[in-house]
């Protein structure tokens, strides 16, 4: 459980020069963002452990919230909303359903 993430030294993807340099570094980032996903799934651990009643574990106005928020980084960040949306459409469902074993689970 790091609270911090460590990404490889890596090339610049416009420094890039092989595909050997691509593959380094997008290989370096998803290390990097796994470290990040475990962190946010202990969070929806810390939501089941601290939501009164399983019918509050889906939240459509807070998905909403979400995601409008992850798009208004997204261009900043120059991350295509073609790619954010879906990414992250996905993983808060399976965040929600990690949440709902979670759950399930703390109350057993």
């Amino acid at each position: 459980m790091s609270d911090s993430v460590t990404i490889d030294p890596r090339t610049a993807p416009e420094a890039c020069q092989t595909m050997a340099d691509v593959r380094h570094g997008v290989d370096a980032l998803d290390r990097a963002l796994v470290v990040l996903l475990a962190e946010r799934q202990r969070y929806m651990d810390a939501a089941a452990r601290i939501k009164p009643d399983r019918s509050v574990v889906h939240d459509d106005a807070r998905i909403e919230d979400v995601v409008s928020k992850v798009l208004a980084a997204a261009g900043p960040a120059g991350l295509s909303p073609a790619i954010a949306e879906p990414v992250w459409r996905t993983l808060i469902d399976r965040c929600i359903a990690h949440e709902f074993a979670a759950w399930d689970r703390t109350r057993a």
